[in-house]
C-alpha cells in the first residue's frame, strides 16, 4: 500500500452524498481533492476538512472543452474517481429519445470525457495513476434493469467502457476499474423509497473506504475489474 498523503485526487460528483464521503475518505487519508461542479455556486457543507477540497463552478462533464479546461489546470493527478452521473426510473413508455440521451449523456459521457483527460494527465506526469467509475448493479445483472431500461444502458455502458479501456492502459501502469452498487443509502434514495429496509443498503461511507483502499495500491493487479458492491441487498 501506498500513502496518499499530499496526493491529488480528481472525485467527479463529489458534492453528492456518495461523492462528499469519498472527498471526506481521501482528504482524512492526506490527500487533496479538486471537485468539478456544474452549479455555480456549489454546496460545500458536506466537507470534514475543506482546506483540502477545490471545488471548481460551472463545469459541464458532458462537455469537452469544458472537461479540458478543468484537468488542464491540476497538477499530477494519483487518481479519478467519476461519481457523476444520474437516474431516470423509466418504463420503456415514458423513455423518448430524451431520456435515453440524457442517461448517456450524464452517466457514459462524463465519465468517458473526464477519463480521457485523467490519461492524459497521467500520461504527462509519466508515474500511472488509478480510474474507479461508477457502474450500477443492473449493469451486471440487467434483468433488474426493468423500468429504467435507460439507465441500465447508459450504466451497462460505463461498465463495458471501463474494461475496454483497462485493456488499452495495462502497459501504461494505469488501472480503470468499475464498481457495481446496489441501492446506496442516501436522503435521496430513503425519500423516493420510504418504506423500503435501509440496513440493507450499501452505506456511503462503505464504498469510500472501497476506493481509497484500491486508490493505495502500488500495483494495477486488478485493473479491469467489474466489482459487484451489494451490502446486503
Amino acid at each position: 500500500m501506498q500513502s496518499l498523503k499530499d496526493r491529488h485526487i480528481v472525485v467527479t460528483g463529489g458534492t453528492g452524498a456518495l461523492g462528499s464521503a469519498v472527498v471526506n475518505a481521501f482528504t482524512q487519508a492526506g490527500a487533496t481533492c479538486h471537485v468539478p461542479a456544474i452549479e455555480t455556486t456549489p454546496p460545500t457543507g458536506r466537507f470534514t476538512d475543506s482546506s483540502k477540497v477545490s471545488v471548481v463552478p460551472a463545469i459541464d462533464l458532458s462537455d469537452e472543452a469544458s472537461v479540458e479546461g478543468f484537468y488542464g489546470k491540476l497538477p499530477p493527478l494519483h487518481a479519478v474517481v467519476n461519481i457523476a452521473g444520474g437516474f431516470a426510473w423509466a418504463p420503456i413508455a415514458d423513455s423518448p429519445l430524451k431520456v435515453l440521451q440524457q442517461q448517456i449523456s450524464m452517466n457514459l459521457v462524463s465519465c468517458a470525457l473526464s477519463c480521457r483527460a485523467a490519461v492524459a494527465n497521467f500520461r504527462k506526469g509519466g508515474t500511472g495513476g488509478h480510474i474507479v467509475n461508477i457502474a450500477a448493479r443492473p449493469a451486471l445483472n440487467p434483468r433488474q434493469g426493468a423500468n429504467m431500461t435507460a439507465y441500465t444502458a447508459s450504466k451497462a455502458a460505463v461498465a463495458a467502457f471501463t474494461v475496454a479501456l483497462a485493456e488499452e492502459l495495462k502497459n501504461d501502469r494505469i488501472s480503470a476499474i468499475a464498481l457495481a452498487p446496489s441501492t446506496i443509502d442516501t436522503p435521496v434514495n430513503r425519500k423516493d423509497m420510504p418504506d423500503a429496509k435501509y440496513d440493507t443498503w450499501v452505506k456511503p461511507a462503505a464504498i469510500a473506504e472501497l476506493i481509497v483502499a484500491h486508490c493505495s495500491l502500488s500495483d494495477t493487479i486488478n485493473s479491469g475489474v467489474l466489482m459487484p458492491v451489494y451490502g446486503r441487498a
